[in-house]
């Protein structure tokens, strides 16, 4: 028991030391935490074929995942997106499924698996890194999951990146308000600081309107996260090891949090701590998977994940601008 709990802490360490190191690194060049510590987690994968470690490591890529995105409740703000009124939402939450449905069909049609069809459609089209996060606790264990999601990872920081540079370039070339401007940032790019950087270099208008439409994206994680679940429930309710039966707790939780927090029950500085709480707790998960994952095994993947999810992009973007036009 005492050599277990060694095991473990010792794999959690390292996950906390790469953590650290991301954070200040990123903190230094003004980068996103999430990649780097993605980055330095894979260029220590030789430290997982210790047993000593592999504990820890998996505790914190697995269990601690799942808690990070069942605190992410407390980022919902229900107030913000009933403020928008019904047509911005009803354009994106059309253009997000339609997004997962393209993902999925676009990665059958290359070749690719159904399971990164889906975790890299639902990044897209929901919120980044913490969609891809969420949506892979729920998916069946496959031995691909781990460099699949690191993929995930790398291409959407890469592609949120380059959206916060072209999108306001495209807005304006549209001829967008920025009001509709904010719309298209909110909808279009992945990361939550890309749409904040993206949508207030163009006004602060935009930038709220921006930051309002990003928020309905998150507040819909949870609802897709569990769709997910139980479309990949019964066909893996008996593998071992694989999707649970019932509802998981983080799930629960999620709700639970974003509740409370609506309601005004939570006081704001336990907010502002929880809120501080998984996003250091997600660095140090992100940074587990990193060290699970064989970056050898992740450019084996080839050009057609760079593809898929590059044409996602595509396709979520020109959506919110075909929605945008139509309807107003």
């Amino acid at each position: 028991m005492l050599m277990n709990l060694q095991a473990k802490l010792l794999g959690i360490a390292l996950c906390v030391l790469v953590g650290i190191l991301a954070t200040i690194v990123a903190t230094r060049y003004q980068a996103p935490t999430i990649l780097f510590a993605l980055l330095m987690g894979l260029s220590l994968h030789s430290f997982y074929s210790k047993v000593n470690i592999q504990a820890g490591v998996n505790f914190c890529s697995r269990e601690l995942l799942r808690l990070c995105v069942g605190l992410l409740g407390v980022r919902i703000a229900f107030a913000d997106i009933v403020s928008l009124g019904i047509t911005p939402p009803l354009i994106v939450m059309v253009s997000m499924a339609l997004t997962m449905v393209f993902g999925v069909l676009f990665a059958r049609s290359l070749g690719l698996s159904k399971i990164f069809g889906v975790l890299s459609g639902g990044a897209v089209a929901v919120c980044g890194v913490s969609a891809a996060a969420a949506i892979s606790t729920v998916l069946p264990n496959d031995k691909s999951q781990e460099k699949y999601f690191a993929f995930t990872v790398i291409g959407i920081t890469t592609f949120s990146t380059l959206s916060m540079i072209l999108y306001p370039v495209v807005a304006s070339y549209l001829g967008f308000s920025d009001e509709l401007a904010g719309v298209f940032i909110g909808g279009a790019i992945h990361d939550v600081a890309q749409v904040v950087g993206a949508g207030y270099t163009i006004s602060p208008e935009a930038g709220d309107v921006a930051t309002y439409i990003k928020l309905l994206r998150v507040a819909l994680l949870m609802p897709i996260v569990m769709m997910v679940f139980f479309a990949f429930k019964e066909k893996n309710s008996k593998m071992s090891g694989g999707v649970s039966v019932f509802i998981p707790g983080f799930l629960i939780m999620f709700f639970v949090l974003a509740f409370l927090k609506n309601v005004g029950v939570l006081p704001v500085w336990l907010i502002a701590f929880i809120r501080s709480l998984s996003s250091n707790l997600l660095v140090i998960a992100i940074a587990a998977i990193g060290v699970k994952t064989s970056l050898k095994q992740v450019f084996s993947l080839g050009w057609r994940p760079v593809l898929l999810m590059g044409c996602e992009t595509i396709f979520l973007a020109s959506l919110i601008i075909v929605g945008i036009m139509f309807f107003y």
